[in-house]
């Protein structure tokens, strides 16, 4: 277990009195505890890692899986049968008063909602007031070191590159029955080409098929042509395990000037996003903490002033690591309620959007990083909308 984020851990339970985090895996179930904790091989029965704030690390797992954490430095408190581990997490979490796992009340934060009821109530029988571990975790795994930002930077760089390079491929193109999916696999050799990965994507959607927030192109897929509106969404990082997305949406449109229709609403897009940039300058400016559903209600706020609130149909940002969509803040009081704090050293998008069904959608993502001094955006800005001649 690295000692860095041991001693974060640690620190975060002291400053707010709580008696201990419990992370419990079962079969993988929950990748939280994997960050903290690096097995060698298949870990067959449930296992207990309990950080306390002022001892070493225990680890309750049964005795046939205890060889795949020889190499992590844990008080190991092995077990054989179920009795043999109730007894194990008694003795372990006596007088315990306050305990940290992952769990969210009433599923509110799916991200942090690992951990099943019936374990809940196995611990929670067992004496401790089980709390959620969401701002712990995002405490704990979630901030950023100085070499995790510079390859979150360079990697938005690339990827401000790689989408005006796919626009200007459109262009060249267009004359040659070009689809979407020619310009996705497009962008894929370009990833290669930069020495960037990622799971999925990108998103190549024209006209209506820009509607679908998460629209990605089969081989069968719109031909382009002038006159068509074009929604690029894409996200990468460095081929190197520890390294940070970069996630961002620029939009363009084929023909020798942007229609009134899409210039209209993309001003909205891009005035909610700033407002919401700004939002946040401004609390950070003022010493006065932010949790993430205040910022989407900014954006929300601003959308719905010129009508179309019931086109922005999902949450403002979503926090980034080593997995684009990660267990950090998320901008959020549309599909949950988010009340964690936005802390120095996090990184999230921001990316208002509006849909009109069967016509086109329109969104403008950027990248957000919370520096010591104050939010600052790490990825390439759209200010307009790209003209593909």
């Amino acid at each position: 277990m690295d000692q860095h984020t041991l001693e974060s851990a640690q620190s975060f339970l002291s400053e707010n009195n709580i008696s201990g985090w419990l992370l419990y895996d079962y079969l993988k179930s929950n990748p939280i505890f994997h960050k903290l904790v690096t097995t060698t091989g298949h870990v067959t029965r449930p296992v207990y890692l309990l950080i306390k704030p002022n001892a070493q690390p225990s680890l309750i797992v049964h005795h046939v899986d205890i060889s795949k954490f020889i190499n992590e430095n844990l008080d190991i408190k092995p077990y054989s049968n179920r009795t043999n581990m109730i007894t194990q997490l008694e003795e372990n979490l006596k007088d315990m008063q306050i305990l940290a796992m992952e769990y969210s009340k009433s599923g509110q934060l799916p991200r942090i909602s690992r951990v099943d009821a019936g374990t809940i109530e196995l611990i929670s029988e067992l004496g401790p007031k089980v709390i959620s571990s969401a701002d712990l975790v995002q405490f704990t795994t979630q901030t950023w070191t100085d070499s995790e930002l510079k390859s979150h930077i360079e990697a938005g760089r690339l990827l401000g590159i790689i989408v005006n390079d796919a626009f200007k491929f459109i262009g060249t193109n267009l004359n040659n029955n070009l689809t979407e999916y020619d310009v996705a696999n497009y962008i894929r050799d370009l990833f290669i080409a930069n020495n960037l990965v990622t799971n999925d994507g990108p998103v190549v959607a024209a006209n209506e098929n820009s509607a679908d927030p998460h629209y990605e192109p089969e081989l069968q897929s719109h031909t382009l042509k002038l006159g068509d509106w074009i929604l690029i969404d894409l996200w990468a990082k460095l081929d190197d395990a520890q390294s940070i997305y970069a996630d961002i949406t620029w939009v363009a449109y084929i023909g020798k000037s942007v229609p009134e229709n899409y210039q209209h609403i993309f001003n909205i897009v891009v005035e909610a996003r700033n407002k919401s940039l700004e939002f946040l300058k401004s609390k950070f400016a003022n010493n006065e903490k932010v949790q993430g559903w205040e910022v989407d209600d900014i954006a929300r706020d601003t959308i719905q002033q010129y009508g179309y609130l019931n086109n922005f149909t999902h949450r403002l940002g979503h926090s980034i690591g080593y997995e684009v969509h990660s267990e950090g803040v998320n901008l959020d009081n549309w599909e949950t309620h988010d009340t964690r704090e936005i802390i120095k050293g996090i990184g999230f998008s921001i990316e208002p959007g509006i849909y009109i069904s069967s016509q086109f959608g329109m969104r403008s993502e950027i990248d957000v990083y919370i520096s010591d001094k104050g939010p600052v955006a790490s990825s390439p800005v759209q200010n307009q909308i790209v003209l593909i001649k």
